[in-house]
């Protein structure tokens, strides 16, 4: 169209129109691609635009209460009682068992234990007393027996005495050497007699020794069985009060090859049949005045756990009853969860020291465990804190850019910090970390915030905000910019969209210059 009223104006000759109308075609083939080139202009500004407005989760700061805590469970055990425990030296297998929560009455059977190489033990020494008994009965007898003639030999002497003295009053009649042999037997038989009551004396000496010495080993044997006795009586505990009886946990876990595996936080509670030990409590006889939770933690938990730390109970058996106490003491060394496992428990013992109705050994608690709280503070979550150079950062939002800040912190929990300066009420911080072209601008904290101060843990630290709790410093008045605020995204991207627009004007302006 533009080409004939051009021909038409001008009247051109038909050499003259073809080159125009090559020249107005070049013209629209250019003016497509100025069109195309804005088109693409466009397109870089919306990438621009896209690029520089990413979605990040924020956060706002709020003056507010801070606790670190966290919920275990634990069970109900007694402060004092009365441990059923298996004799000492003895080991056995549990025939008996009274049920876990029974009551019993003084005196009463609780448990009893077989123990066969006890039983065999007594069996073999009531053997070695009876052929003892018969033994000395035996030996009393020969004795008796050796006496008794011995002392028919002395009276048989004596009366041979008799007899040879009747003789000596023929000896003033006799010739000299008849004299000289009666006088001779008279001296024999004389002397025979003191040789006999000397060998009874010894006779008697002798069976007094071996017959005592019997009764000696009698006794022993008497006083062996006496003892076995009693260990096989202690093998039957019975209670010694009136009141509830709790099975105790069987601390052997398992075994092979003749090895005994001991694990005292098992968990696992007697039955019949179980194996006892030497010297392990069976069952517990419970005071029921005071109480105190047993907690089994693992080693992450235990680490954040804390002497003293504050206990809030419930329980789950007694819908509605609470109560409160503390973090009495922790076990030095954990115990594996299981033989030849590298995961370790601890046991964590704790109070109840205020509780609406005392609950029963046995009973399972809920416990909520406060290790740090503050009042009245700044706190944030874990995942808006980041570390640049060594040093604790948060990044605030100004605008569409952020500055990242230096902060201090106080308490954790494995979610929370505490801000105690660098922060102030209603700033907004990023949940995570903001491009480096979105961060404007890098401020650090003044020393002097630095610097401990040398004052006393309750004392005001400097620069804090008066009567704050947790000492949370304000103003950006105290912050130190490192460098000024580059321009916004909103200014760069105006920026942009005035150039696009200068050079599309341009581009038109020349094609119109052209086509006139």
């Amino acid at each position: 169209m533009i080409s004939l009223k051009m021909n038409c104006h001008y009247g051109l000759d038909p050499q003259s129109q073809n080159r125009e109308f090559f020249m107005h075609s070049k013209l629209r083939v250019t003016s497509y691609q100025l069109h195309i080139v804005g088109i693409f202009i466009l397109f870089v500004l919306m990438t621009f635009s896209c690029s520089q407005d990413p979605k990040i989760s924020t956060f706002t700061t709020s003056y507010g209460d801070f606790v670190n805590s966290l919920t275990m469970e634990g069970s109900v055990e007694a402060v004092s009682s009365i441990s059923l425990s298996s004799p000492r030296g003895s080991s056995g297998i549990i025939s008996f068992l009274t049920e876990d929560g029974e009551f019993v009455e003084e005196g009463e059977v609780v448990c009893i234990i077989e123990s066969q190489n006890l039983q065999t033990q007594y069996d073999q020494i009531l053997i070695q007393l009876e052929n003892a008994e018969t033994g000395i009965n035996k030996t009393k007898a020969d004795l008796n027996l050796q006496f008794a003639l011995m002392e028919a030999q002395v009276r048989t002497n004596e009366a041979d005495t008799k007899i040879a003295q009747m003789d000596s009053l023929k000896i003033a009649y006799m010739s000299p050497n008849q004299r000289a042999i009666k006088e001779l037997e008279l001296e024999k038989a004389s002397t025979e007699k003191a040789r006999y009551e000397k060998k009874l004396e010894a006779l008697k000496f002798i069976q007094q020794t071996e017959v005592k010495k019997l009764e000696l080993e009698i006794q022993r044997f008497k006083m062996r069985v006496d003892a076995m006795k009693e260990q096989l009586d202690a093998l039957t505990l019975k209670a010694p009060r009136s009141g509830m009886v709790l099975r105790a946990n069987n601390p052997i876990i398992g075994g092979g090859g003749g090895m005994i595996v001991i694990n005292t936080n098992s968990g696992n509670k007697f039955q019949v049949g179980d194996q006892v030990l030497s010297n392990f409590p069976v069952a517990i006889m419970p005071e029921f005045e005071q109480m105190k939770v047993k907690i089994m933690a693992s080693e992450a938990d235990f680490k954040s756990i804390n002497v003293n730390d504050s206990v809030n109970y419930t329980f789950d058996a007694m819908p509605g009853n609470s109560g409160t106490g503390k973090i009495l003491k922790k076990a030095p060394i954990g115990q594996p969860i299981a033989r030849g496992s590298a995961v370790k428990i601890f046991e964590i013992e704790a109070s109840i020291d205020n509780v609406a109705t005392m609950p029963k050994p046995g009973f399972s608690a809920n416990c909520h465990i406060i290790s740090k709280q503050a009042e009245n503070v700044i706190s944030i979550p874990q995942i808006a804190l980041f570390e640049e150079d060594s040093i604790k950062v948060v990044y605030v939002q100004h605008n569409r850019g952020f500055e990242s800040r230096q902060v201090l912190t106080d308490v954790y929990s494995p979610t929370k910090a505490v801000i105690t300066a660098g922060l102030t009420e209603g700033e907004v911080v990023a949940l995570s970390k903001p491009k480096a072209t979105q961060v404007k601008v890098h401020t650090t904290l003044p020393d002097s915030l630095l610097q401990k101060p040398e004052t006393p843990v309750d004392a005001p630290r400097p620069n804090m905000v008066p009567n704050v709790p947790g000492g949370v410093f304000p103003p950006q008045a105290q912050l130190r910019p490192l460098s000024q605020p580059l321009p916004t995204r909103e200014g760069s991207f105006g920026l942009l969209r005035a150039i696009a627009l200068a050079m599309t004007k341009a581009l038109n302006f020349q094609l119109s210059i052209k086509l006139i």
